[in-house]
């Protein structure tokens, strides 16, 4: 007789358990979408905005590269003259003076 008093309360309350449980894991089913597409959103910007710098660097290259070609191009001894220049100041720079050979030096 405890047993039928009882059961049917277990019951009910294993049935609000079971409810319980399915809206907690859709409310964390929501949560875990909600921050999938905030991580997504937020992945999507990161690699525009990369993708936007490395457009942007590559332009400034070749933008220097043109302004350079155009320069030697149009002084040819101004070009030959500062390469020489370049290249006395590194070997200038890069120069080891002799050792010495006894106490006289």
């Amino acid at each position: 007789m405890a047993d039928e008093r009882f059961g049917g309360s277990v019951r009910s309350i294993a049935g609000d358990a079971d409810t319980l449980s399915s809206q907690t894991s859709n409310d964390n089913k929501d949560v875990v979408g909600q921050v999938s597409d905030t991580m997504r959103t937020a992945y999507d910007k990161t690699v525009e905005s990369a993708a936007e710098g490395a457009q942007t660097v590559k332009d400034a290259a070749i933008a220097g590269h043109d302004f350079l070609k155009k320069v030697m191009e149009e002084n040819p001894h101004t070009t030959t003259m500062v390469a020489l220049g370049i290249g006395l100041l590194i070997g200038y720079v890069a120069h080891r003076p002799p050792r010495r050979r006894g106490w006289w030096d």
